[in-house]
């Protein structure tokens, strides 16, 4: 029945993002019928068949075989996130930098995050890659995000920070302040950065 469709299907995508924020590099698992062919190229064409059912900006890209076993949420390495936004001279990118390189580690990050006690028991989150970039057409700039999970609204809220150090509202060292909980019991009150500029990248 269509109440239990997600559940038939396994259905499982590698991440969420907030309402608004887009998603360039999305992985699902899911299973589907076969036609029981014994070589991939001789399959149903599931990427016309279900482009056939989604709205016109969610789009399958591609397909491959997988183990039943594999969960493309729990079993997902790592999640890149990107923020983009335009460069200009009122940025000191390079403090920027500085103070993005001290979110990388393991850190509790409940000064970077939309609090969530009731359905969250840990803070806890392993931060790969944190670092600014400029975008292949030289246009914009980026900030690139990469960890094994993330919080709700932590990488908008970690680009807030970003932002107000390349301003100069704060010193590059706040990172290390709002990550110290002895220093910062509690998360100071700042606006999130917006959420149009973010994309799940690549995952």
């Amino acid at each position: 029945s269509e109440h239990d469709v997600f559940s038939a299907a396994d259905y499982s995508r590698c991440g969420r993002t907030d309402k608004g924020v887009s998603g360039l590099g999305q992985i699902v698992t899911l299973k589907v019928r076969s036609n029981g062919a014994t070589a991939v190229e001789d399959e149903l064409d599931y990427v016309a068949l279900l482009n056939r059912t989604l709205p016109d900006d969610v789009r399958v890209l591609g397909w491959a075989p997988v183990d039943d076993e594999l969960n493309a949420r729990f079993d997902c390495k790592w999640r890149q996130y990107k923020y983009f936004f335009e460069k200009t001279s009122g940025l000191d990118v390079d403090a920027m930098r500085r103070a993005a390189a001290l979110f990388e580690g393991v850190h509790d990050f409940r000064n970077f995050c939309r609090m969530d006690a009731e359905n969250v028991k840990s803070f806890t989150r392993n931060v790969l890659e944190c670092s600014i970039a400029d975008s292949e057409d030289g246009k914009l700039m980026y900030i690139k995000v990469r960890g094994s999970a993330f919080l709700w609204h932590q990488v908008r809220c970690m680009a807030s920070v970003l932002f107000m150090v390349g301003l100069g509202h704060e010193e590059p060292e706040i990172v290390t302040q709002l990550l110290d909980l002895e220093q910062t019991p509690r998360k100071p009150q700042y606006s999130m950065a917006p959420e149009q500029p973010l994309l799940l990248w690549k995952s």
